[in-house]
């Protein structure tokens, strides 16, 4: 029997998909570390990034911050920051909170580098007039610098992600649920159909979710504003 056809068997068998083991259920927690850690990174990112690109400063740094959080090479983090925490927490914690660790840290980056640059590309011209007006900065950056921003801010979101989703596949290798467990445990028992379904899965899993986040964003994006970012 061929990997395509076990992988297709794999897929198409009701067991794979029912009970606490089934694609259904494992994609759920998969989707739950994942929104955790985005939210999480958003929360820190964000700010950074508005704060940043309004006031020019710290450039130099949000950029390094982005280049080293990128280089972190996400395995070691996981199994250090296990080490770690064990001995002082209890039950799933002390395996969730390393890997929303390095997931947060992976999202980081382009959330925070989509902000920044967001800000700083706001039309110069509205900015003044803004301003000219009477406006305070803080009224400044809400109402014009963030509504300006959103396109790349979005586009960081979406980046982050999809770097999410493939990355949280890595919370299986220290025992815990999501789509990463296919791949692990079809490993170790040879199944392939088990492991190239689950690749399967979580491609269609990180394709469904940047297609939601890309209708929130023309939701709350101006059109003319999402034309402009992407010439």
């Amino acid at each position: 029997m061929n990997a395509l056809t076990e992988t297709w068997l794999w897929l198409t068998d009701p067991a794979s998909w029912s009970g606490a083991g089934g694609i259904v259920s494992q994609s759920l927690a998969h989707l739950r570390y994942s929104f955790i850690a985005l939210l999480v990174a958003a929360l820190i990112a964000v700010p950074v990034g508005l704060w940043v690109g309004h006031t020019g400063r710290g450039r130099w740094l949000a950029v390094n911050i982005a280049g080293g959080f990128r280089a972190i090479p996400s395995l070691g983090v996981l199994f250090i920051a296990v080490l770690l925490l064990l001995p002082r927490m209890r039950g799933e914690l002390a395996f969730e909170l390393p890997a929303l660790i390095v997931l947060v840290l992976l999202a980081v980056p382009p959330i925070l580098s989509g902000t920044y640059a967001g800000v700083q590309a706001t039309d110069g011209a509205a900015r003044d007039a803004a301003r000219g007006m009477g406006m305070t900065g803080s009224q400044v950056l809400r109402q014009v610098e963030v509504p300006g921003a959103l396109p790349l801010i979005m586009s960081g979101v979406r980046a982050a992600m999809l770097q999410i989703i493939g990355t949280a596949t890595i919370a299986a290798i220290v025992g815990l649920g999501g789509l990463g467990r296919f791949l692990i445990d079809g490993l170790a028992s040879r199944d392939y159909g088990q492991m190239a379904g689950g690749a399967l899965v979580v491609a269609a899993v990180a394709l469904l979710v940047d297609q939601a986040i890309a209708l929130v964003q023309r939701l709350v994006v101006s059109p003319g504003l999402s034309v402009h970012a992407a010439h």
